[in-house]
Order: structure tokens, then sequence, then C-alpha cells
């Protein structure tokens, strides 16, 4: 890394702004540490900066035992590169394998070839595809073992690996010990813990962070019988192919992060659930970056000083997300809830949970693309609405279309691709992209909302007046749509039924 002096300096202020954006190996130790790390700071010569814990992995360092890199936040990517970069990642911890078929498999989704992939992996983050692929089963598993009580076998698949002696050879060469030293060294989670059937992970985030404002966003669009977001809490059911279960977070007390409760019966499939709630509540963000991009703005500055942390709300389920979109338009956000919620009783699959208002699986497009119009219509959605519904779900289900996060495909191509379906307008596209793809520069100029607050201004003046926030204009769509709803709640007025009452 450049300006190994600044990093330094960073290093022994321990200046938090920096954590997760670099990792420091200690040559006089041979381990490596997050820039906030509470031990005595090592002199200077001792220190390699990297820009990735695989890249310090890759160089022979270990995990410090202290700071814990696995739980450093991660980057938001900027550019196609980074951005091809962290959907290999996500596809990498959602299930790739070790051999080289599924490589290229991967390659064949992103229309490149394997050398392309294994060169784009290795400029951005320093290490081959397959390295990657070890050190992120390795460092969650080593958080498993820290956190959880789950038991090593669980633990060896839950972080991917095919069997226990692989995971064992691998840990051991890996960081010189045994697994089960770990839990030697952990307070014990009690049997009672583990009897419950549930585990909590600790995710952390970037500080400031609004969660109020975060959950105010979500209660208001919950989709009720699959979430519940109550007093400090977000609860949901989750379905991630064969495996069924539920989840909450809530905010860790005196520490930056978010807490994670998961059923066991989740744990097969562990690494996607954690990279969905991390895309939900965008706990990767960097808000300082974010913030001093906006700081010099005579329209955003005041905002983001008024509303620091304020988060970009995106979607556990692409697909979900979707169809909550399409049933707001028009209509206000209390009566799309009402009419999803009638949808999720009636096309999502029953499941029982300690919850009583947690009740249903989210509608499967596979389900949703055999409904008729009749069927819809039934719960109230109009006639218009229930074509758009199915439209979207039987392309979503060909895989025509695909709404989730880690989809390769350039966010412009995916909105062109929505706005093609009947019903489907730009203001609906770029609101789905900006939530269900986390793209950072959505930017819905129809917005009637938007519009006002940046003067009565119309949609193209309103494109222009944005440009000089890319490439984070969805968070300046977040301000400007708080903003609207504090002068809205401020003058005590009905909410217009308009594009900006579906948001």
């Amino acid at each position: 890394m450049e300006d190994s002096r600044s990093l330094y300096k960073a290093l022994i202020a321990r200046d938090s702004r920096f954590d997760g954006l670099f990792f420091v190996g200690v040559t006089s130790t041979g381990i490596y540490c997050r820039p906030i790390c509470p031990v005595k700071p090592p002199k200077e010569i001792n220190c390699q900066f990297y820009n990735s814990a695989q890249e310090a992995e890759q160089k022979g360092f270990r995990p410090c035992l202290r700071c814990r890199p696995e739980l450093a936040p991660g980057h938001a990517p900027v550019d196609n590169s980074q951005r091809v970069a962290h959907l290999v990642v996500q596809r990498i911890e959602e299930g790739m394998s070790d051999d080289e078929s599924a490589l290229e498999s991967i390659a064949a989704a992103f229309e490149l070839s394997s050398r392309q992939i294994r060169r784009i992996v290795q400029k951005e983050l320093g290490v081959s595809p397959i390295q990657l692929l070890l050190t992120r089963r390795l460092l969650l598993a080593k958080q498993l073992l820290t956190e959880t009580a789950l038991p090593v076998i669980e633990v060896a698949f839950a972080s991917g690996f095919s069997s226990l002696r692989r995971f064992n050879d691998a840990f051991s060469n890996r960081y010189g010990m045994p697994p089960t030293r770990l839990r030697k060294n952990v307070v014990d989670n009690s049997a009672s813990a583990n009897d419950s059937g549930v585990s909590t992970l600790l995710l952390c985030y970037r500080p400031p962070y609004d969660w109020p404002g975060m959950l105010n966003f979500l209660q208001k669009r919950q989709l009720k019988g699959v979430e519940w977001v109550t007093e400090g809490v977000y609860a949901r059911t989750v379905l991630l192919g064969e495996f069924k279960g539920w989840i909450n977070i809530t905010q860790a007390k005196k520490k930056n992060a978010l807490l994670l409760t998961f059923t066991h019966s989740l744990a097969p499939v562990l690494p996607a659930l954690l990279n969905r709630v991390r895309d939900l509540f965008d706990v990767n963000a960097q808000p300082e970056i974010i913030s001093k991009h906006f700081a010099g703005d005579p329209i955003l500055g005041p905002l983001v000083k008024a509303n620091p942390g304020l988060r970009l709300p995106g979607a556990f389920n692409g697909f979900e997300l979707g169809i909550r979109a399409i049933l707001g338009q028009q209509i206000t956000v209390k009566a799309a809830t009402t009419i999803a919620c009638r949808l999720a009783v009636a096309f999502g699959e029953p499941i029982t949970t300690p919850f009583a208002e947690l009740t249903h699986l989210t509608p499967s497009p596979k389900k949703l693309a055999k409904a008729t119009i009749d069927d819809l219509a039934s719960l109230g959605i109009v006639s218009a609405r229930c074509k758009s519904i199915i439209a979207l779900a039987q392309a979503q289900f060909s895989g025509k279309l695909s709404l989730d996060s880690g989809n390769h495909h350039d966010p412009e191509v995916t909105v062109q691709r929505l706005a093609e379906i009947p019903g489907i307008g730009q203001w609906t596209a770029n609101y789905i992209a900006m939530r269900a793809l986390r793209w950072p520069d959505a930017f819905p100029k129809e917005d009637i909302a938007i519009r006002n607050n940046l003067g009565g201004v119309t949609a193209k003046q309103a494109e222009q007046m944005s440009q000089p926030w890319r490439p984070w204009r969805s968070y300046a769509v977040m301000h400007i749509w708080k903003m609207a709803s504090m002068t809205q709640s401020a003058k005590a007025v009905q909410r217009p039924l308009t594009s900006s009452s579906r948001r």
C-alpha cells in the first residue's frame, strides 16, 4: 500500500474511521491487526500494510485474537473492477466449491473468462479466488468458534468446509493451532444457549449509524407476517434454498455493531445469510467518505449534519422488495403494507416461529409466476398491478431478471430491463435498483418529494442538480426523503397520493 507513514499515524491514533480500510502485519510477531487494535502499537519498522485480510494472510500473517480482523467492516464498491470483485466474493461466500469448474461457472455468469476473474480478484484484493475462499471460510469459522456454542463439526460445515478433516487441517496449517483451542480461550456460551437452537454473531459497522432511522423506515414498509419491526428490533422469517428459519437484529450496546440472532437451521447457508443482512442494513457503508462528499453542498450539507449516520436500507430479498415496490405505486405506504400482508398470507408458505407476528415465508417467484390475475385481484390489487407482479415473477423465475445484490449486470442495464415490464416505470425501477441491487448512485428523478424539495424543479432539472452528488446519489435521496418526511410531520398534513407516497 502507498503512504505507509500516514497509515502508521492512523494506527497510532487508533482512528476508527480507518477500520476495515487497511490491515497491518507485524513482522516481529507474524500477526496482522485492524487499525483499532487495543494492544501496544508496534514499531513502524515492523509494520507492513495491506488492503485486505486476505492479502495479509497470503503474506503469512495470522489474525489477531484481540482485535479480530474478521469483524472489520467491509468496503462499498464504487467502480466496475471493485464491483466485480465484490460480487465474486459474494458468490464465493454463498457456496463456491474448491474445484476449478466452480470458478468457470462464476466467470460464465459474469460473461468473463476465468483468467479475467482471477486477474480482477488479484488486483483488487491481492489474492487468488481460491485463496480468498479459504481465508473467508477460516475467518467465519473463527468468529463462530469465538462467539457461538455451535459444535465444531457444525462450525466446519457452516463456514463452507466439506469435511471436519479438511477444516482441522486448514485451520491448523493457517493459524498454527487446532480449532478447539479457541473454545478453551472463550467464555462458555453455556449449554442453554446451544440448546435454544439459536446463536448470535456481531456485524460491525463504521460509526455513526442512525439505527432508529433505519428501523423507522423499515417499519413503515414491513411485510407483515414475514417481517416484524418493534422497539429496537428487526425480525423476519428466512427461506434460503431449502433451509428455513428466522432471524432478529438489534444494535449492540457499547459497540459499533449489530447483533444478529439466527436459528441453527440456517447454519448451512450462513455466509449467504450474513451477506443479505449486511445488504439490508448497509453495514459496509463508509459514512465518513459519503458525508465529506456532501459536506460542501448547499442542499445536502445541512442535511448530513442534521442526520449523521443515515444509511441506505437495502433488501433481504430483492424479489420481495420488487413486489412491495409495485404494490406501493400510487397509494399510501399504509395501504400498500395492508395489501402486501394479504399477499404474504395467500402465497407465502406458513412457518412456525416463537413470535406470533412471524407466520409466513416470503412468497416465491415460482408460486407468483403461476398465479392468475383473478388470484391477485381477490386480494384488492388492481388489474395493472396484478399483471406487473406476475410478469416480474416470471422474469425472476425464468432467470431473465435478477433482483439480488449479487446481480452481475450493470445496475443501469437492470433498470432498463425492469422498465420494460408493463406497469413498472423509471421511478419504480430506480427505487428497486437503489435498495435491492444496492446501487449507491440510483436517482429516481421523477419523485415528486425530491423535485419539490429541490425547489419545485422538473425531473430533467433534478437530474442535472444531482450530478455533483455522484457516486452517492442514493444516499442523497435518503436525506431528501427524510427532510420531506420531517416537513410533512411538522405541518401535520396527510401525505398526497403521489410517487413519493410509495417510497
